[in-house]
């Protein structure tokens, strides 16, 4: 038996990823996959791309990760300036050679990983079961998968909708709802054929909002400061 964690969305909020980190060194996973959205929305983003290269063992690409690396030459959004000045062209280029979408083999079951956009759709905890059973399907393979693992939506789940398993990790660090720092833990045979039992778990790790909101202030160019504050303070969404 082997144990993956699975988590995604740290969104250059540093506070959230070591509490991950203290969270990893007590679990000790034989396996370590990055689902996507280092950076974006956070003060600290050269910082979280740092950690999450350092951390993780396989990396996804998120549709913040894809976004800011187009727009590093071309800055046709205003916000682009803050991201890209922090990340520098190393940073950029190692999250545009990053895959959209990869697999793995646990317990005889295959899963499809991907974070959702901007590979596929943002799949939601409350979607009905033809809107779930689309992350079934793979745009670069044609294999029957049993299950999927994506991201994106920020709200962690486990469903199931008759082709198998949907699964999202929640986000490390702009979490909706709940803002604590959210990840998916699998337990299972991995790499195996045979059919065999799989345990899967949501991780939910308080961590220190108040030091995530203040590191804000520590960048005065940092756009939309006041709403990250109270995203990751409440929960709640201001933009």
């Amino acid at each position: 038996m082997g144990k993956i964690l699975f988590f995604a969305d740290v969104h250059g909020n540093m506070p959230a990823a070591r509490a991950l980190e203290k969270e990893i060194e007590r679990i000790k996973p034989d396996d370590i996959w990055f689902l996507g959205d280092a950076v974006g929305k956070g003060p600290e983003n050269a910082q979280a791309v740092d950690w999450v290269r350092t951390h993780s063992k396989h990396f996804v690409k998120g549709n913040w990760d894809d976004g800011i690396c187009r727009d590093y030459t071309e800055r046709r959004w205003p916000d682009s300036e803050f991201f890209c000045n922090q990340l520098g062209e190393e940073r950029i280029k190692w999250l545009e050679g990053l895959p959209l979408e990869d697999e793995v083999l646990i317990g005889g079951w295959w899963f499809r990983l991907i974070h959702g956009r901007p590979v596929d759709r943002l799949y939601q905890a409350y979607d009905d079961w033809d809107e779930l059973a689309m992350g079934f399907q793979s745009k670069v393979s044609d294999r029957e998968y049993h299950g999927y693992i994506c991201a994106d939506s920020h709200m962690p789940y486990i469903r199931t909708c008759g082709l198998g398993y949907a699964i999202n990790t929640g986000s490390v660090g702009n979490s909706l709802g709940l803002p604590r720092v959210h990840a998916v833990l699998i337990e299972g045979e991995i790499g195996s054929e045979e059919i065999s039992p799989i345990r899967c778990e949501i991780l939910s790790i308080p961590y220190d909002n108040q030091a995530a909101a203040d590191a804000a202030d520590k960048y005065p160019d940092f756009p939309h400061a006041d709403a990250w504050k109270n995203e990751v303070l409440t929960g709640v969404y201001s933009r």
